[in-house]
């Protein structure tokens, strides 16, 4: 029963410290967007070691100029 009067005040505690990390996590903006980096990995920028075999890759084409890289 004593660790009862131990138990019960440290889950409060517990408690109180998650509900406010919760409303803090909400105030800064941390649940505005969910679905945009979940998305943003599709359209993500092409891998410069990609792009530098893609370049070779023309230039061993006689005839062709070379086109941009693209951003």
């Amino acid at each position: 029963m004593p660790a009862l009067y131990i138990m019960i005040p440290a889950a409060l505690v517990i408690v109180a410290i998650a509900i406010y990390v919760f409303f803090w996590a909400v105030d800064s903006g941390q649940y505005d967007d969910l679905d945009g980096p979940a998305h943003s990995i599709l359209f993500d920028d092409q891998d410069p070691r990609h792009q530098a075999g893609v370049d070779e890759a023309n230039a061993s084409k006689p005839g062709q100029d070379k086109a941009p890289p693209h951003a």
